[in-house]
């Protein structure tokens, strides 16, 4: 994927993002691609479905395991808004996910490098390439923003 193809996909992540927030849920969107198609799309939904693992990138890689009638999506690129934790990054690897892209870390969770990084340890069976640091900005403000109005 070139640069300009993984922010056209980080937006559509962002909107994601956006139908999240609107539920007073954390706005973190999620969009899974394979041959250049959306297959998967999810935003954080724990609160609303009682479901801790109700991540967006759950969500998505859910989706998109469905689409393909396949538990292993090889040759896809997750977009996510917010750094993976340690959960989300482990069904990244079982799914066999090609390519991770996101947007702000996570000094708290993240786990593709801030935290701890899931994705370097070469003993793993698969390896899943990262990318950070995609739309940052606009990613960190959505999550400051929602923080921002909670407080208040």
């Amino acid at each position: 994927m070139t640069g300009t193809q993984d922010q056209a996909y980080m937006r559509l992540a962002i909107e994601q993002a956006r139908l999240a927030g609107a539920q007073g849920e954390v706005p973190v969107g999620a969009i899974l691609v394979h041959k250049e198609q959306v297959i998967g799309k999810g935003f954080n939904q724990p609160i609303t479905l009682h479901d801790p693992s109700a991540h967006a990138e759950m969500v998505a890689i859910r989706e998109a395991a469905k689409s393909l009638e396949n538990y292993r999506i090889p040759e896809s690129t997750l977009y996510v808004t917010l750094e993976p934790c340690a959960m989300c990054c482990g069904v990244i690897l079982h799914a066999r996910v090609k390519r991770v892209v996101f947007g702000a870390t996570d000094p708290k969770t993240g786990m593709a490098g801030s935290v701890g990084d899931l994705f370097a340890i070469q003993q793993i069976n698969h390896q899943t390439e990262v990318e950070g640091g995609v739309l940052a900005d606009e990613c960190g403000e959505l999550l400051r923003e929602f923080f921002k109005q909670r407080r208040t």
